[in-house]
């Protein structure tokens, strides 16, 4: 059937809603009738909303059973509800909220699941077999850029098993207020990229040498870990381990095709030993997955996010660890989240999470409505509630069980939230620093968004975009607006393609483009 044959279509999330979605490619003209009767009184863009009855001036817009919004004027039914009609609600207080009150039923253990990862000597398991090349200042990208290129073009073919060499480039490590007390955000996130499970527990690190940010103060002695860390006990000092440093400036170096091999040189002593790991079968709840969306629309709460969220919830019954993220796109369902706690010190420590972004976005002079975006906004989200209603489905039903601060490692299984900004590049660098071996992400405007150290599946939320982009998009989840498959067939599309890619069996579109975004550290500290 054509669009234009399609019959009107709305969507409501739940029986209280007053305003629903329009569902069809390209909106509806004004004097369409619904089946229900409903006629538009205006043109309405695909995924905005419209008004299911007549409400007052002053009255609530319900969307998700909960306000996201009250009317500035009367809106007539059958109206196009925009941000402009809506005055926003406060943030919910951080007071009186509801501590560990849900609990939900046991869902029987999902067994039998596997996949073929690279089993790391900590006892993590890589879902790829990269070197990674970390960088303790900006100063060293262009030479470390420089050598990694002869790098894959001189080195890697010899190591077929290795699927890639990155360095990990940001723009910290000087100028910087170093001992400012936040500033052990970006020395965390850095230190725990570098022993991402994907990069096998080869730490090999390129410095300037006269940095704030020293060799020895990112990766202390006893943070590359060579053996199972269960069993450290029984290795003596064995847990220890020389830190490989090219430092640029060192006497030895006479020119700069010298540094180049001096790195190259280091390198090759890495790749031999990532390139003896094979794969082997371990099961599905040695993934470590981060949950994360962008270019959000109106659609992203009806159809990826819920396929993502079941799919969250087949995670966990697997014994997988979960993360989800970005405090703005969560704040305005705080309660909700507390309600999920296992426990009140789980509670509380979201709590404190969300009272130090409010206190950080002030700093600033703004707050949570600062989150939008112009193509959030055209693809039909109002403001800043509506958006995180749809955003906090991702994380499924499980409970969760633990919280991790910006640059933090996950350290326990099941659902986790991982505090970062919504900002998709911080976002996906603080995910990758609390251990993740495989990203998905949720785009209903679309964004070429990957990352270099961790293969991003991505899920769109309509079936218009997944059509346009249709090599880059590796989920569409825009079939279930469309009526053809429902919210549990894609998240079960999606838990079977998860294994497939961290078997390294698929590749995703960003993978095969080699497309990837820089990583961005959170830096909350002053800059000097």
């Amino acid at each position: 059937m054509t669009e234009s044959a399609k019959p009107p279509l709305y969507i409501t999330m739940h029986e209280r809603d007053n305003v629903a979605i329009v569902a069809n490619d390209g909106g509806l003209p004004a004097g369409t009738v619904f089946p229900s009767g409903l006629t538009l009184r205006e043109k309405v863009p695909q995924a905005h909303k419209v008004s299911l009855v007549d409400i007052p001036e002053g009255g609530e817009v319900r969307r998700y059973n909960v306000a996201i919004g009250y009317a500035l004027k009367d809106i007539p039914a059958g109206s196009w509800v925009h941000e402009r009609l809506l005055k926003m609600p406060a943030a919910r207080e951080l007071e009186g909220l509801p501590i560990a009150t849900v609990k939900p039923p046991e869902m029987p253990p999902l067994e039998g699941f596997t996949f073929e990862g690279f089993r790391n000597p900590d006892g993590s398991v890589g879902t790829r077999n990269i070197l990674a090349i970390t960088q303790t200042v900006q100063c060293v990208a262009g030479v470390t850029d420089f050598a990694v290129q002869r790098i894959k073009k001189e080195l890697l073919p010899r190591f077929p098993h290795v699927d890639d060499v990155v360095a990990l480039e940001h723009t910290y490590g000087c100028g910087v207020a170093i001992d400012a007390p936040d500033a052990v955000v970006p020395i965390r996130t850095l230190r725990n990229i570098s022993l991402n499970p994907n990069f096998g527990g080869e730490v090999m690190v390129v410095s300037l040498g006269c940095e704030k940010l020293q060799p020895e103060r990112l990766l202390p002695p006893g943070s590359i870990p060579l053996v199972d860390e269960r069993n450290v006990a029984d290795v003596g000092d064995s847990a220890d381990s020389k830190l490989d440093v090219v430092c640029l400036q060192d006497d030895a170096h006479v020119g700069f095709m010298s540094m180049i091999e001096s790195i190259m040189r280091q390198a090759e002593e890495h790749l031999e030993r990532l390139n003896a790991r094979q794969r082997e079968t371990v099961p599905a709840s040695e993934l470590v997955v981060g949950v994360q969306c962008g270019g959000s629309d109106a659609f992203s709460g009806v159809t990826a996010n819920p396929a993502v969220g079941f799919c969250t919830d087949l995670l966990v019954r697997a014994g997988a660890t979960v993360m989800f993220s970005e405090v703005t796109e969560v704040r305005d369902g705080i309660d909700q989240l507390t309600s999920r706690a296992t426990t009140p010190e789980v509670a509380d420590a979201m709590i404190r999470e969300m009272a130090w972004y409010d206190a950080y976005l002030d700093k600033g002079r703004v707050d949570r409505s600062a989150n939008t975006t112009p193509g959030n906004k055209k693809g039909g989200l109002s403001n800043i509630v509506e958006k995180a209603m749809g955003s906090i489905v991702k994380s499924g039903s499980a409970p969760i069980s633990g919280v991790i601060s910006p640059g933090e490692k996950a350290r326990q299984k099941g659902l986790i939230y991982a505090a970062t900004p919504a900002s998709d590049f911080i976002c996906g660098t603080l995910q990758v620093a609390a251990g993740i071996n495989l990203h998905v992400f949720t785009t209903g405007r679309g964004t070429p968004y990957g990352l270099a150290e961790v293969p991003v599946i991505k899920v769109a939320t309509r079936s218009d975009l997944a059509r346009r982009w249709h090599d880059l998009m590796d989920v569409n989840a825009g079939r279930i607006a469309d009526g053809e498959v429902t919210i549990e067939e894609v998240g079960w599309e999606l838990f079977r393609l998860m294994l497939d890619v961290a078997s390294g069996r698929k590749k995703t579109w960003a993978e095969q483009w080699k497309l990837h975004n820089a990583l961005v550290l959170f830096n909350p500290a002053p800059v000097t």
